[in-house]
């Protein structure tokens, strides 16, 4: 062979390895570096492709490797994940993927969650749940039916202003008691003297008022309430065991959360969230699983009136449940409360705070009856 020959034969070598070096990094096979896979299922993929990144903490953390369709129509859509080894550690048996979307109208991309201390840890080929991913053809149709709302408002603004118009031309020229009243100078004056007298009635009715404002304010910044009102806006206690029942179901649960109290909320006598953030692996959970019905159990510290800590037990399991329905998508009323005021024997909290469970019973459990269902009973037999 020539020496021109050879050196031909090694530019196209050298180019050839040059382009598979370029395609291997432009994939993100992660070849040089460990990796491990998960799986987990999804009943719509909502457009994800092979390849697509995986983030685990908002940072990218592997591909996409494979997307299987079911063997039969009830099946779900299989997602197999390529992971860095380096995740192995944050990721745990109750981490969620989700898929999510790059801006309004931009690429599909697996978003894997942290997982809970002391949970155990994943294995290779093991299946993690998943939360059904958001469509935009649903965000189109519920922007389509406000708009449609908001034009029929708008016609029947315009009939109203029609209306208002008619009758401003009646009045002006005398017609009717109002028009007549406008333009009758003697019969004004005859009721402005005795709207004189009505309004020193009324002076004494605001008086009254007043008072009344001033104990509803009192009640607001009431010394264990002052924390579920600032939080809530609630403007009275009938919210206190809106979803509560008389007890948990007696069937032994599939899953269970545990919060310490001092950990979820400002103060040892409010309802005021601030560390909500941690009642999202169980909003998770909720949203991406089967299950029959989950119940919210919440109790205080040892200290203080007991009547009082009830009270508190109820406004903080009120606060916990409407986070987690407003923030995650599930069917609520299977969601409970159950309000234990001062925690059980045998159990401790950090601080004295109490503690707020989370706990999950599978599909066919009883739901045990409303706690205020005899009141109401009660209250409709009387009348």
């Amino acid at each position: 062979m020539s020496r021109s020959a050879r050196l031909g034969a090694f530019i196209l070598a050298t180019l050839g390895i040059l382009a598979l070096g370029i395609f291997i990094i432009g994939g993100k096979k992660y070849l040089f570096s460990s990796t491990y896979a998960l799986n987990t299922q999804f009943a719509n993929v909502a457009g994800l492709e092979t390849g697509a990144d995986v983030l685990v903490g908002g940072v990218h953390s592997g591909t996409v490797k494979s997307i299987e369709l079911p063997h039969n129509a009830g099946g779900k859509v299989t997602v197999s994940l390529q992971l860095n080894k380096a995740t192995h550690d944050i990721i745990k048996q109750d981490s969620v993927a989700s898929i999510q979307t790059e801006g309004l109208l931009g690429n599909q991309y697996v978003a894997v969650s942290f997982g809970s201390a002391g949970q155990p840890e994943v294995k290779d080929g093991d299946t993690i749940a998943s939360v059904p991913p958001l469509e935009m053809a649903a965000i189109l149709d519920k922007a389509n039916g406000l708009l449609a709302s908001g034009q029929e408002a708008m016609k029947n603004i315009t009939q109203v202003s029609e209306h208002l118009n008619s009758v401003s031309a009646k009045i002006d020229s005398g017609n009717g008691t109002v028009g007549a009243l406008v333009n009758d100078k003697a019969l004004y004056e005859n009721i402005n003297q005795t709207a004189v007298t009505a309004r020193s009635t009324v002076a004494s009715a605001q008086g009254g008022v007043q008072d009344f404002q001033d104990n509803m304010e009192a009640l607001k910044h009431n010394f264990l309430l002052r924390g579920y009102f600032k939080n809530r806006g609630y403007e009275d206690s009938s919210e206190l065991g809106r979803d509560e029942i008389e007890s948990v179901p007696q069937a032994s649960p599939v899953k269970e959360f545990s919060f310490q109290a001092k950990d979820l909320f400002d103060k040892q006598d409010s309802a005021k969230l601030k560390g909500q953030k941690a009642l999202n692996a169980a909003g998770e959970y909720l949203a991406g699983n089967d299950f029959g019905v989950a119940v919210i159990q919440v109790s205080t510290g040892m200290t203080g009136n007991s009547e009082n800590n009830l009270t508190l037990s109820q406004g903080r399991a009120l606060v916990v449940y409407d986070y987690i329905v407003q923030h995650y998508g599930f069917d609520d009323t299977k969601l409970k409360t159950v309000a234990l005021g001062k925690q059980p024997s045998g159990e401790t909290s950090k601080g004295d705070w109490g503690i707020v469970k989370v706990l999950v019973y599978p599909i066919g459990t009883p739901i045990p009856a409303a706690k205020n269902a005899d009141k109401t009973t009660s209250a409709k037999q009387s009348n």
